[in-house]
């Protein structure tokens, strides 16, 4: 069962989620031969302030 892990910045709208997820899904049934059932995108959104980017929080940056 193939688990693809996706981490972003929130602040995407759910349609750009779904779209991804699908998109994910489709690539790997593709790629691997795997069943579509069997794959699984968990998608994580983290707040600016925890996301840091050349040490500094994406919260600070301009």
């Amino acid at each position: 069962m193939p688990i693809i892990q996706v981490n972003l910045i929130e602040g995407r709208p759910p349609e750009k989620l779904k779209a991804l997820i699908e998109n994910i899904t489709d690539t790997v049934v593709e790629s691997l031969d795997a069943p579509r059932e069997s794959v699984r995108v968990l998608v994580t959104e983290l707040p600016k302030t925890n996301w840091g980017i050349a040490g500094v929080p994406a919260s600070e940056r301009k």
